[in-house]
């Protein structure tokens, strides 16, 4: 691979997993039922617009969820994940496998998110503790569907919250046992973990 395309793919790679990441907030964001009125929701909103409404007329919504969301989400990946092999091998690749690569892909993707979002929150509660920003807000509604199941376990700490660190513990388990295995299962090319 010469260096043009080494270049080619970082770009591909860099602003292509910036929007799969916002097409798959627009996802979470109705999952989770943020508030829409949220400064950084109404960008989410407005930068996936123009793929998702055409979208939307095939593939409806199913019980409160925007699968067209997540159905594009899939398609982003595939289509990074083709081109990457494309850019950096010279072949497309089998389609069912870089289909299920693709699903595996956003599903890391999706637990990345909630990790991220849970380190983001246990800072912001050290340091902005009840601040009004957006994304203080926005990140709190993030981690709450997540947190909430696992603070009804645990008993009372006296105002220490260890949630998180449950949190952390599950979703690691997950991608260590789950995701990892599933990458080697299916014999994901190094080049396309880098992209997850």
């Amino acid at each position: 691979m010469n260096g043009l395309n080494t270049a080619a793919v970082y770009l591909l790679q860099t602003i292509g997993s910036l929007y799969l990441l916002i097409v798959l907030l627009r996802f979470i964001l109705q999952l989770v039922r943020a508030d829409f009125y949220n400064p950084l929701c109404q960008f989410i909103v407005r930068a996936t617009q123009p793929l998702l409404k055409p979208l939307r007329k095939i593939i409806p919504g199913f019980g409160g969820l925007d699968i067209a969301s997540l159905v594009l989400a899939i398609l982003l990946q595939l289509l990074l994940m083709t081109l990457t092999l494309l850019l950096t091998y010279g072949v497309m690749g089998n389609p069912l496998q870089l289909l299920i690569w693709s699903v595996i892909g956003i599903t890391a993707l999706f637990m990345k998110v909630f990790f991220f979002a849970m380190i983001i929150s246990v800072i912001l509660s050290w340091v902005a503790q009840g601040s009004h920003n957006p994304g203080v807000l926005l990140v709190n509604q993030i981690c709450e569907p997540m947190l909430m199941p696992i603070r009804r376990f645990l008993p009372s700490m006296g105002g220490l919250d260890i949630s998180p660190i449950f949190a952390f513990i599950g979703i690691k388990l997950i991608d260590m046992l789950v995701i990892q295995n599933l990458m080697i299962g299916t014999g994901m090319p190094d080049v396309l973990r880098l992209l997850i």
